[in-house]
């Protein structure tokens, strides 16, 4: 699978760790985040990482900032995106499983390394159900 990673300028480090435990697990890693520690804007990072999913260059997207809320704020205004942010793994799996979500945000400030590389798994190995769940994603799609 193709993973599109984007992070801003507090998440470099755990973008690096993220990307070493995709690619552990046999994922390619597609890298649109920064690589240094100067302030920068999540939103610059989040929109070509989201776009790389809608344009069917990568299979989802991996979305690191501070906490998370930002990466996901921007990344659900890219038509056809459904970013969640979570920090612990039941959510990110359901999201998954019930949501079809195709981005998961969280921050490197609010989780540690070990929950994160157990979201990312969780994240791309779990998948979408279908079914009634179906129905309802479709009707989120039709609010954009």
């Amino acid at each position: 699978m193709k993973i599109a990673i984007a992070n801003d300028h507090a998440a470099v480090q755990m973008k690096d760790l993220v990307t070493a435990e995709l690619k552990d697990l046999g994922h390619e890693v597609l890298n649109f985040g920064t690589d240094t520690e100067e302030s920068c804007d999540y939103p610059d990072f989040a929109k070509p990482a989201c776009e790389a999913v809608v344009n069917g260059e990568a299979d989802l997207a991996i979305l690191i900032c501070g906490t998370g809320i930002g990466m996901s704020l921007a990344a659900n205004k890219v038509k056809g995106i459904r970013c969640c942010a979570c920090s612990e793994t039941f959510s990110a799996e359901m999201s998954r499983r019930h949501n079809n979500a195709n981005a998961l945000a969280f921050g490197a400030r609010v989780v540690g390394e070990e929950i994160a590389k157990r979201l990312v798994s969780t994240f791309v190995n779990t998948e979408f159900e279908g079914g009634r769940h179906e129905r309802r994603v479709n009707k989120i799609m039709e609010l954009e």
